[in-house]
C-alpha cells in the first residue's frame, strides 16, 4: 500500500454492534481429485475451505485475510453462490441459501453483488462499458426512473468516471479506471451486500488508495455492507471494522479491527502482523521484528492433524496433533473476539521481546550475509 492512503480509521466495533446480514456456519468446500484410466474415479480432494465461520451485519465492512491459497477467494464465491457449498450453511436475511436453486435465488441475486480481483480479465473486451454496466438490470428486469442509460451515467460519475465514457471499449481505459467500472457495475443493483475479492491487488501502487478510497465512500454515502478480501493488512486496517484471519481453510481468529491489531492472539495472526512494512523514522530500540514461519503451506489435499498451524507454530505441542482447537472467546479478550488456539500468545504485540526466526536457511543466509 503506498503512503498516499489517507484514509480515517473506523471506530471498532464487536461482533454483536450490527444487525445481521449474512451469516455462514461450518462452510466447506471440497474440489474433488479424480483419476484414474480409461474410468474416472475420486482419488482425494482438495479442502479448499473447511468449516468457516462468519458474520456481517446490515452496513457493516469485514475483513477476510490470510496467505494465498488458504481458501480466502473460494469463501466469497461461496457466499455469492458462483460455486456451491460441499456442506455448511448459508442465511442472508434469515433466508437459507446454502443450496437454494436459480429460481430461489433470483431476489437474492441482485443483493449480493461481486467485486472480481483481476480488472482486466472480469470485463466483456466486446462490450461498451455501457453495455457491461446496463446488463445486470436487464438480466433482473431493473427499470429505474429516468432510463437505464441514465443510471449507468449516473454510477459512471458516482465511481469518478466521465459519462461520456459511456460508449467506449475495456481497453481503452487503465487498471484502475476497469476496476472503477467494475465497482459500478457491482452498484447497478443497489446491493445490501458486496463481496470486494482482492480489488486492488491486481494495481498499481499509486492507484490502490483512489479505490480504496471510493470503495470507502460507497460504503459510507450507500450504507452497502462488504466482505472485503485481501492479503494487505494494511489496506483492510483502513477498511475494515471486523477482521477474520484464514489460515488452510478455516478461520482462526475473528474480532473487531483493534483487537486484532492491536492484542492478537494466534500466533499465525502475530506472524501476519510482524510482515506489514513499517516505515522507521528514528531507530526504535523497541521495534518490532519480523517473524519468519518455517517451511511452507500444508497441502489442501492432506492437512495436518489438529491445529493447522502446527507444522509452523513456535508454540505446538502434543495437543495441537491430536486435539483441533475451537474457536472461542478467550479470557482478556473483548466480547465477539474469537481465537482457534490451545497456547495463544499474550494480548499484546508488544509482548515479543525479540525477533522469531523459524527458518534456519534464512537465519544461516543473513548471518553469511552480515558477515
Amino acid at each position: 500500500m503506498s503512503d498516499s492512503v489517507t484514509l480515517p480509521a473506523k471506530q471498532g466495533t464487536t461482533a454483536t454492534a450490527a444487525e445481521p446480514l449474512l451469516e455462514v456456519q461450518g462452510l466447506t468446500k471440497h474440489f474433488p481429485i479424480l483419476g484414474g484410466f480409461p474410468i474416472k474415479r475420486k482419488i482425494g480432494a482438495v479442502q479448499a475451505v473447511d468449516g468457516v465461520d462468519l458474520s456481517v451485519g446490515v452496513g457493516e465492512s469485514v475483513g477476510l485475510v490470510g496467505e494465498s491459497g488458504c481458501g480466502k477467494s473460494t469463501t466469497g464465491r461461496l457466499i455469492t453462490r458462483l460455486l456451491e457449498p460441499t456442506s455448511g450453511k448459508i442465511t442472508y436475511k434469515g433466508q437459507d441459501i446454502t443450496h437454494a436453486s436459480r429460481k430461489q435465488l433470483a431476489p437474492v441475486r441482485s443483493e449480493i453483488q461481486m467485486i472480481f480481483q483481476d480488472p482486466y480479465s472480469s470485463l466483456n473486451p466486446r462490450q461498451t462499458v455501457g453495455t457491461i454496466i446496463k446488463s445486470p438490470m436487464e438480466v433482473n428486469g431493473i427499470d429505474p426512473v429516468g432510463g437505464r442509460e441514465n443510471k449507468v451515467r449516473e454510477l459512471l460519475e458516482l465511481v469518478g468516471l466521465n459519462p461520456e465514457h459511456y460508449n467506449r471499449f475495456p481497453h481503452e481505459f487503465s487498471g484502475g479506471q476497469r476496476q472503477r467500472i467494475g465497482v459500478a457495475r457491482a452498484l447497478a443493483l443497489n446491493p445490501k451486500l458486496i463481496v470486494a475479492d482482492e480489488p486492488v491487488s491486481a494495481l498499481d501502487v499509486s492507484i490502490q488508495a483512489q479505490v480504496v478510497n471510493l470503495l470507502q465512500k460507497v460504503q459510507d454515502e450507500l450504507g452497502i455492507a462488504f466482505l472485503f478480501i485481501a492479503h494487505d493488512l494494511a489496506i483492510v486496517r483502513h477498511f475494515s471494522q471486523r477482521v477474520a484471519v484464514m489460515y488452510l481453510g478455516k478461520v482462526v481468529e475473528v474480532g473487531d479491527r483493534d483487537s486484532i491489531y492491536g492484542r492478537p492472539r494466534h500466533p499465525y495472526t502475530h506472524a501476519l502482523l510482524s510482515a506489514v512494512p513499517e516505515v522507521e523514522i528514528h531507530d526504535e530500540a523497541g521495534a518490532k521484528e519480523r517473524i519468519r514461519l518455517s517451511g511452507d503451506v500444508p497441502s489442501p489435499i492432506s492437512p495436518p492433524s489438529g491445529c493447522r498451524f502446527r507444522t509452523r507454530c513456535w508454540k505446538a505441542q502434543e495437543k495441537c496433533a491430536t486435539e483441533e482447537p475451537p474457536l472461542v472467546q478467550l479470557s482478556g479478550n473483548r466480547e465477539g473476539h474469537l481465537t482457534a488456539c490451545h497456547f495463544p500468545e499474550e494480548p499484546t504485540t508488544e509482548a515479543r521481546a525479540e525477533d522469531i526466526v523459524l527458518d534456519p536457511a534464512l537465519s544461516a543466509l543473513e548471518d553469511a550475509t552480515e558477515g
